[in-house]
């Protein structure tokens, strides 16, 4: 199996990815890995939903669904309801999703 991306981590129950998002923004896209200054990656994602009552983190969760090619009852919001960085759980076989991630990797660039 291949190597694993910074932002992403398999569990027993899925795939958990770290996200840094951007609510507000003109459009909805996943820009790329972003590397922070205490070394750690999160995969940036920009929503054009506002961050009110849900809207951004439901537009965040629409956004991985197309991308990843999952159902939207695969994932779910672990850790950062109301903050920029978020934890998301993608439910699944490790091989199907190591391979849906790789997918995803191709078509994001790393900044």
């Amino acid at each position: 199996m291949a190597d694993l991306p910074g932002y992403a981590r398999l569990t027993e129950a899925g795939l958990i990815l770290h996200l840094r998002v951007t609510p507000n923004a003109g459009r909805d896209a996943i820009e790329g890995v972003e590397v922070r200054d205490d070394g750690t990656s999160v995969l940036r994602v920009r929503v054009a939903a506002v961050p009110d009552r849900g809207k951004a983190n439901a537009a965040v969760i629409a956004l991985l669904t197309k991308a990843l090619g999952v159902p939207k009852s695969a994932l779910t919001l672990i850790h950062g309801d109301t903050s920029r960085f978020k934890a998301i759980l993608v439910a699944g076989s490790a091989a199907d999703l190591q391979q849906r991630l790789a997918a995803l990797d191709c078509g994001i660039a790393t900044k």
